[in-house]
């Protein structure tokens, strides 16, 4: 399994390969430690019956960065590109339609939809933390696709942290 997560301490983006190996997890820039906890990863053998520890196939679950359970199956393809691709074809089949040039037109924007589909079938699938955003490649999670009211959940929760980190301690009353 391989986990791509922001370091708590400085904020920079590690990569650590074969974590489900490993018992911390250590920051390449500044050093930091994350413990990984023990009851984070099961192991399951052939048929899905519990194995030991190293033996058989890992599956998450809890994230292992942040102690949140909740984690979503996503394709693992980065956006902007694809949204670059849709923007091309947007792009060239608006050119075309201006020279009026119908069937070139419709030949744009079917193979960007090709591309699309072709992209969307053979790309695999990452797990994704909602609450620190770690992505886990090459794992596998009793875990479901995107859950807006999730998001939205964890989103609000961050945000209502930030404001208080901002408010700063309370005041202590004076006599």
């Amino acid at each position: 399994m391989r986990i791509t997560y922001a370091c708590t301490a400085c904020g920079s983006t590690v990569t650590v390969n074969d974590a489900e190996t490993k018992p911390s997890l250590v920051c390449s820039r500044c050093g930091a430690v994350t413990e990984i906890a023990t009851d984070a990863i099961a192991w399951s053998g052939p048929g899905g019956e519990p194995a030991e520890v190293g033996v058989g196939e890992p599956r998450l679950r809890r994230c292992l960065v942040c102690p949140c359970t909740e984690l979503f199956a996503r394709k693992d393809f980065p956006q902007r590109l694809g949204v670059g691709i849709v923007v091309a074809g947007l792009a060239a089949s608006c050119v075309t339609w201006a020279q009026r040039l119908l069937v070139p037109t419709f030949a744009i924007l079917f193979g960007t939809a090709l591309v699309d589909v072709i992209l969307y079938l053979f790309m695999p699938e990452c797990l994704t933390c909602y609450r620190c955003g770690t992505r886990y490649r090459g794992a596998a999670g009793p875990f479901e696709g995107f859950d807006l009211e999730t998001h939205e959940k964890h989103r609000q929760q961050q945000a209502r942290l930030a404001g208080r980190a901002s408010i700063g301690p309370p005041a202590s009353p004076t006599p």
